[in-house]
């Protein structure tokens, strides 16, 4: 196997030490925040020395290339950007507070993604559909290294989709931003301007998720293994079941637990280092 080292700061020593802890016989830089430990053995420890280290580690099969798969599919809050899109949207509404506490809640697991939803939703009855735009242009932001991975993507052939809990207004924009192949999510209901607080149609949740990914997946004619996912909350799970290589992105512990690999300290570019 490859050990690949990642962090915002990696220290000789550390990469020293790691080598030696899994009888790597070569250090092999890919870039000034990521390292690929050669020929390594796995060994339980590692994971304890990169936490303390603050470091991301992956034990990834020595033959696995980037252009091995077909399709990246990303969730977008906390993941693709850097912002929770309906927090911003409520405190626009001045309801931040109630609507990140329901949020945090949902990515723990703790409630049924469609019902919080609703509930969060509800919250925002009443506000300008104006205030979407105002959150979109004033406070959205990608994630570290984005765009940096989603252009080595496309250029290893790979398509490119964002599948949201969220909403519609957020994803269609990011999609052209991007230029990405494919975007699914929820639809807000507006009349006269205003927000109603429902969401239009079913709702894309948990399930919704894994369905569009495995549809999109069937469409293109691609196994699982040639799909990678990437998500940080408890309604990516059934998504990144989806997947051959699942990615906890600064995730909860409940993903980290079912994913591929963890990254908690680099950014999305991160990613890409994992593979050839």
């Amino acid at each position: 196997m490859n050990l690949i080292i990642q962090g915002l700061e990696i220290q000789n020593s550390d990469l020293r030490e790691l080598a030696k802890l899994v009888d790597a016989n070569h250090v092999e830089r890919i870039t000034g925040q990521a390292f690929r430990l050669k020929n390594a053995a796995r060994r339980e420890e590692v994971a304890a020395y990169c936490a303390e280290a603050e470091l991301d580690f992956a034990f990834v099969d020595p033959s696995a290339r980037l252009s091995d798969f077909g399709l990246v599919a990303m969730d977008m809050d906390s993941t693709l950007l850097a912002i929770e899109s309906i927090d911003e949207i409520a405190d626009m509404q001045g309801v931040k507070a109630q609507v990140a506490e329901i949020t945090q809640r949902t990515m723990r697991g703790e409630i049924v993604f469609a019902e919080s939803l609703r509930l969060r939703t509800a919250l925002l009855e009443g506000l300008d559909e104006d205030a979407l735009q105002r959150v979109y242009d004033e406070r959205v932001r990608l994630s570290p290294g984005a765009e940096k991975m989603l252009q080595r993507m496309k250029s290893a052939g790979l398509k490119t989709m964002v599948i949201s809990g969220g909403f519609t207004f957020f994803t269609d924009r990011v999609k052209t931003r991007l230029d990405l192949d494919y975007a699914a999510a929820n639809r807000f209901e507006v009349s006269n301007g205003k927000l109603t607080g429902k969401v239009l149609g079913d709702i894309i949740g948990a399930t919704g998720k894994g369905e569009v990914l495995k549809k999109v997946r069937e469409e293109l004619g691609l196994k699982r293994e040639q799909v990678i996912a990437i998500g940080d909350g408890a309604n990516d799970l059934k998504m990144m079941e989806e997947a051959g290589v699942s990615i906890a992105y600064h995730a909860k512990p409940v993903v980290q637990a079912k994913a591929t690999y963890a990254l908690n300290h680099v950014g999305l570019d991160g990613v890409v280092n994992l593979f050839l």
